[in-house]
C-alpha cells in the first residue's frame, strides 16, 4: 500500500483509532471536542474509516449498541506501520482557514460596523469552545495512555483561543473608537462603480 494513497486526514482517523479502537460515532464524538484542532464534516468521520480498511489498515467488527449494532474499527499492523512512517514526515506549519481575518480585510469594501458586527460572535463561540476544553481536559484523565499528550493539546487551544480573544479585543478597541468610516467609503464605491 503506497503512503500517497493517504491524506493528512487518513493520519488524524489513525491515531484517534488509538490502541483501543474506536467507532465512527466515537470518532465523530471526539472531533466535536476537538474542532479547534481539525475540522471536518460529520460524514468524513464515518467515510474514511470504511477507506482505510480498504486499504488494510484497518479492521472493524460489529458491536451491540444503544440502538442498533456498531461498527468498531482497530488498527491493523499495517497501520501501525503507516503512522511510524508519517512520523518520518517533518510536521508542517498548519493549514488555516480564517475567516474571521478575511471580514476584517473586507472593512474597507463594507461599513466597518458591519465587520465589527459579525466578528463579535466570536465571543459566544470562543466561550463555547472553552467550555469543550474544560470538558476534554477533564475527561483526558479517562485516557491514561493519551493524558500528557491531550493536555499538552489542551494547553495550546487554550493559547489560540486567547490569540482570538485578545485580537478581537484590537480590533473593537480600533474600530469602535473612529467614526463609521466604511459606510461612508462604500457608498462612494457604489457611486463611482
Amino acid at each position: 500500500m503506497s503512503t500517497k494513497a493517504l491524506t493528512p486526514f487518513s493520519y488524524v482517523i489513525l491515531t484517534l483509532i488509538g490502541r483501543g479502537g474506536a467507532g465512527p460515532h466515537d470518532l465523530v464524538r471526539m472531533a466535536r471536542t476537538g474542532r479547534i484542532y481539525w475540522d471536518a464534516a460529520e460524514s468524513q468521520f464515518y467515510a474514511e474509516p470504511k477507506r482505510l480498511e480498504r486499504l488494510g489498515l484497518l479492521t472493524s467488527h460489529t458491536e451491540p449498541g444503544r440502538t442498533r449494532p456498531r461498527t468498531h474499527y482497530t488498527l491493523t499492523d499495517q497501520g501501525r506501520e503507516a503512522l511510524v512512517a508519517w512520523m518520518d514526515q517533518p510536521a508542517r506549519f498548519p493549514r488555516i482557514q480564517n475567516e474571521p481575518v478575511v471580514r476584517l480585510l473586507a472593512a474597507d469594501l463594507v461599513p466597518e460596523h458591519k465587520v465589527l458586527e459579525s466578528l463579535r460572535a466570536l465571543r459566544e463561540e470562543i466561550a463555547a469552545i472553552s467550555a469543550q476544553l474544560d470538558a476534554a481536559e477533564h475527561a483526558a484523565a479517562a485516557v491514561p495512555s493519551r493524558t500528557e499528550y491531550l493536555m499538552l493539546n489542551h494547553q495550546l487551544s487554550r493559547r489560540i483561543l486567547q490569540a482570538h480573544a485578545e485580537w478581537l479585543d484590537q480590533v473593537e478597541h480600533k474600530l469602535d473608537s473612529r467614526p463609521h468610516r466604511g459606510a461612508s467609503r462604500a457608498r462612494r464605491r457604489g457611486a463611482d462603480g
